[in-house]
């Protein structure tokens, strides 16, 4: 049973602290001071019986207790929101709430939506929120999204969630067209160092594939970078200058295949890493969930 000492307040402020990281920002997102934010957080803990938060030098991370409440509390306050909701109105046609990360941006996700929708019987809709997988599975944990697709596996925030393979996607080295190493037939990895790089930020599973590549060769980062999860300024920036663009394959192949980009001769990973499609199994799926991943595996299998 529930102890009746907790109340609604107690459970949004912990989602709200968990969300942005910061109890700063939790109290400006809350529109209450931060000091109450504080005290509601100690609240719970002591009425729990347990420490749910810890600092770092980036703000506030959840200790083990704060990621089981989290598992929980999440997907429970998401179902309250959505019977209330379901009081005032009738809900018509589907809504799906997807998180994709960029190694499916390009081909994968957009036509599953479109498949999907061509598939369903009246109005249907499609939110699609972009991200580190971090950012997107967490919102996946707390009932905020219906599923993640993309490559996650490395990611710690998806232990308790349910993934399922879909393929393999590398990551690939991209010049423009005549690039000084576009035409090369061989290369080594001390080569690359005096140009720009293009890079994915810190902090996200296709930045520890690529640390990897560096430390393997004994290389250090460029000096020179660009730093972005974002496929449409990675590849315009890499058109209009000397740079190497760590990128997806999906997201590449069409521009290598028309001669604007080429892949070169150096291989930063061999078969590259799982992409797949992420549920939150503590959430009974919707029908037209299940729609949509019966969608996704058609159209990664190259089923018509």
């Amino acid at each position: 049973m529930l102890n009746a000492r907790i109340k609604l307040r107690h459970i949004q402020a912990f989602l709200e602290v968990a969300r942005q990281r910061s109890f700063a920002r939790a109290a400006e997102r809350m529109s209450i001071t931060q000091p109450g934010v504080s005290k509601t957080i100690r609240e719970l803990e002591e009425i729990t019986g347990a420490s749910l938060f810890e600092r770092t030098p980036r703000g506030v991370s959840l200790t083990e207790a704060g990621l089981t409440l989290l598992r929980h509390a999440g997907p429970a306050l998401r179902a309250l929101e959505e019977g209330v909701g379901a009081l005032g109105e009738e809900h018509a046609g589907s809504w799906l709430r997807v998180g994709a990360l960029s190694t499916v941006e390009s081909r994968l996700l957009p036509e599953a939506i479109l498949r999907w929708q061509a598939s369903m019987e009246g109005e249907s809709g499609v939110s699609v929120v972009t991200g580190p997988s971090a950012f997107l599975l967490s919102r996946l944990r707390r009932g905020e999204l219906d599923l993640v697709v993309g490559r996650m596996t490395e990611a710690r925030e998806i232990l308790d969630l349910s993934f399922e393979h879909l393929f393999y996607q590398r990551l690939v080295l991209v010049v423009r067209s005549g690039h000084p190493l576009a035409d090369k037939a061989h290369l080594e990895p001390h080569q690359l160092m005096g140009f720009p790089w293009v890079l994915p930020p810190p902090q996200t599973t296709l930045r520890q594939r690529v640390d990897s590549f560096f430390v393997r060769h004994g290389l250090e980062l460029p000096t020179s970078q660009l730093e972005t999860l974002s496929l449409p300024i990675g590849q315009h920036y890499v058109q209009g200058s000397d740079a190497v663009w760590v990128a997806p394959e999906e997201a590449a192949c069409e521009a290598v295949d028309a001669g604007v980009l080429a892949e070169l001769a150096l291989p930063l990973e061999e078969r590259g890493g799982s992409v797949g499609l992420c549920i939150n199994t503590s959430l009974a799926p919707s029908l037209a969930l299940e729609t949509f991943c019966e969608t996704l595996r058609g159209v990664a299998s190259g089923t018509p």
